[in-house]
């Protein structure tokens, strides 16, 4: 693809206010030229004014904005080159999938005789050729998606900026345009800042995830390091389902030994010990316990004997409740095939000091 794709983003010392609210706090984050980068989090975070500071529809209280090493921090939305995708697609009811199209060069005044040229290239990439007579009320939500999205591609912006763009979606046809997106994204090797508060579009989509919480970004990683060494609770909990129960070091050494309320005595791994008091939480992922209907010998560190309260299965994967005879209730992760497991039934759990997570407590 021709143009200006792949610009590189830095956000400075961005603070973002509303009278008295802190809607963003000391933003520091570099987005690499070609980068899939996700902002995540729930509602009132702080991604979607992150992202409205980058197109130029909010203005930063503090810091500096750069693309390419050009401050944009003070520059008008439309001299930015930046490309929006919303949730709700935004497209002009009556103008057909081409003029919808065109209509970005037409406000960016550009020549009329590179219209039709740069028009038919978006719709061959988003595959739309066939619909370009028909107008939104007679295209399917993911047909108007990509019609969104080839009118932010046609004229070549240097970053992709997307706002929920897959939300409105059922979840098949979501899942799919995942695929599409992401492709899509890597064949013309466009800079994108998505944001979504879906962990599974996170994961799938990004090549690197932000996570923030009340205006702060908590941690940046690859979705493999975000989901396997959560900085935090509030990350743990967000990216994944997590058993997370609260703890305290009791012992520090080759290993470290926690006491867990509902669980007992608890073995971490030391690289896995990142509190950085004597309290935090304990975590570990659902899919790294063993179940087991026979007593596990004592080469297992962490073992604890319970009762299943209730057994859902989902396919390829049923969910285990299992009630810890010390008290706490913890959510198990087994294949279909080695857990059909009644209501009732008293089991054993095991997990390695290699799987539990040591964490510092941010709410």
């Amino acid at each position: 693809m021709s143009g200006s794709i792949g610009g590189q983003v830095v956000f400075t010392g961005i603070d973002k206010y509303f009278g008295d609210f802190p809607a963003v706090v000391d933003l520091n984050l570099t987005i690499q030229s070609g980068e899939f980068f996700t902002l995540l989090g729930p509602s009132g975070s702080g991604k979607t004014t992150t992202l409205r500071m980058l197109a130029g529809l909010e203005a930063a209280s503090a810091g500096e904005i750069t693309i390419d090493g050009r401050s944009v921090t003070n520059v008008v939305p439309e001299k930015r080159n930046v490309g929006l995708v919303f949730q709700n697609y935004a497209l002009f009811p009556h103008m057909t999938v081409t003029d919808n199209i065109r209509f970005p060069l037409s406000m960016r005044r550009t020549p009329k005789a590179e219209m039709p040229g740069k028009v038919q290239r978006v719709l061959e990439m988003t595959q739309l050729e066939d619909f370009r007579g028909r107008y939104p009320r007679e295209l399917s939500g993911g047909q108007q998606q990509r019609v969104a999205l080839a009118r932010a591609f046609v004229y070549d912006p240097s970053i992709l900026l997307m706002d929920e763009p897959l939300g409105a979606l059922d979840r098949n046809l979501r899942d799919r345009l995942r695929l599409e997106l992401k492709s899509l994204q890597q064949r013309i090797g466009a800079t994108v800042l998505y944001v979504t508060h879906d962990q599974d579009e996170a994961l799938a989509l990004s090549d690197r995830v932000g996570v923030m919480h009340k205006g702060r970004l908590q941690q940046v990683a690859s979705p493999v390091e975000m989901y396997e060494r959560p900085v935090n609770s509030f990350v743990a909990q967000f990216l994944g389902d997590s058993v997370c129960l609260p703890a305290a070091r009791v012992e520090r050494g080759a290993h470290s030994v926690l006491d867990v309320e509902g669980l007992g005595k608890v073995v971490v791994d030391k690289a896995n010990d990142m509190a950085d008091t004597d309290q935090g939480v304990l975590v570990v992922r659902p899919e790294k316990f063993r179940v087991a209907a026979a007593e596990p010998d004592a080469t297992d560190l962490n073992r604890i004997p319970g009762v299943v309260e209730a057994s859902v299965y989902l396919g390829s994967v049923v969910h285990l409740y299992i009630r810890a005879d010390s008290g706490a209730r913890v959510q198990v992760h087994a294949p279909a095939g080695d857990a059909r497991v009644e209501a009732g039934a008293r089991r054993w759990l095991t997990w390695s000091p290699t799987d539990s997570l040591f964490l510092p407590v941010v709410t």
